[in-house]
Order: structure tokens, then C-alpha cells, then sequence
């Protein structure tokens, strides 16, 4: 796929959706359809461990096809950043997702963000590549 699709598709707010159908997420504030850009947000509702989610993220940095950056500026993280990095070297794209948090948790925060967290957001984040790479388009 090239990169510049795949790309696109990384910000897409209906592929999101799709590929987050188990959690039932679901855009509900500012941007809800269509591809996200720099400066825009969009508010999700999700159901994670059997809780209803509200998290607020706006893309802060963006170099079209390279990368994009999304934080939140709402919800259940202390803090959340998401770096999505693109390449291409002849037909391969490659997508690196790379993601910083910090649980607001309390003093056993740490210890539940290293044995429950990262493995459960590192799960989410690869099923959302594998519907990017598998499903057809959304914009």
C-alpha cells in the first residue's frame, strides 16, 4: 500500500470506528467522519474493562505522508501521546506507532500501567494496523 494511503487511512475517523467495533467507540464531538487533520479534534466514547470511556484527542503536529500526532487533552491518561510514523523503501510502507502515557491511578498507577496497560493498548493499537492494512478504504 502506498504511503500516502496508508497515511490517510491512519487518520481516517471512519476506519477508526471500524476497526474499534469490539469497543464499540464511537466519534461523538468535533471531528466524527472523514480524515482528521492538524489542529482538529475528535471526542470518542468507548467501553474499555467494562467502563464507558470519554478521551478527547487533538492532532498537534503533523508532516504529510511522514508522520502525525495525536494527545489528549481529555479523558481517563494523566497524559496520552501518539506518534504515527510513515516510510516507504520501494513497495513497502512501513507504519511505527510509538505511545507515551501515564495512567491517573494513584501510587499503584506504575505498576498497573506496565502489567496492564501497555499490553492492553499495544493489543488495540496492532488490531487497528490490521484493519488498516486488510479492510478496504474509509475516508
Amino acid at each position: 500500500m502506498p504511503q500516502v494511503e496508508l497515511f490517510d487511512r491512519s487518520r481516517s475517523i471512519d476506519a477508526h470506528t471500524g476497526s474499534m467495533a469490539r469497543s464499540k467507540e464511537t466519534a461523538i464531538a468535533g471531528t466524527t467522519t472523514g480524515l482528521i487533520s492538524l489542529g482538529q479534534q475528535v471526542t470518542w466514547r468507548a467501553w474499555h474493562f467494562g467502563i464507558p470511556i470519554r478521551m478527547t484527542s487533538r492532532i498537534t503536529e503533523m508532516d504529510v505522508p511522514n508522520y502525525f500526532v495525536d494527545q489528549q487533552g481529555s479523558g481517563p491518561f494523566q497524559r496520552f501521546r501518539h506518534v504515527h510514523e510513515f516510510s516507504q523503501h520501494d513497495e513497502v510502507t512501513t507504519m511505527v506507532d510509538r505511545f507515551e502515557f501515564a495512567a491517573s491511578l494513584g501510587p499503584l498507577g506504575r505498576v498497573v500501567e506496565r502489567l496492564l496497560l501497555a499490553r492492553y493498548l499495544k493489543k488495540l493499537i496492532e488490531t487497528r494496523n490490521q484493519y488498516l492494512v486488510e479492510e478496504p478504504a474509509h475516508q
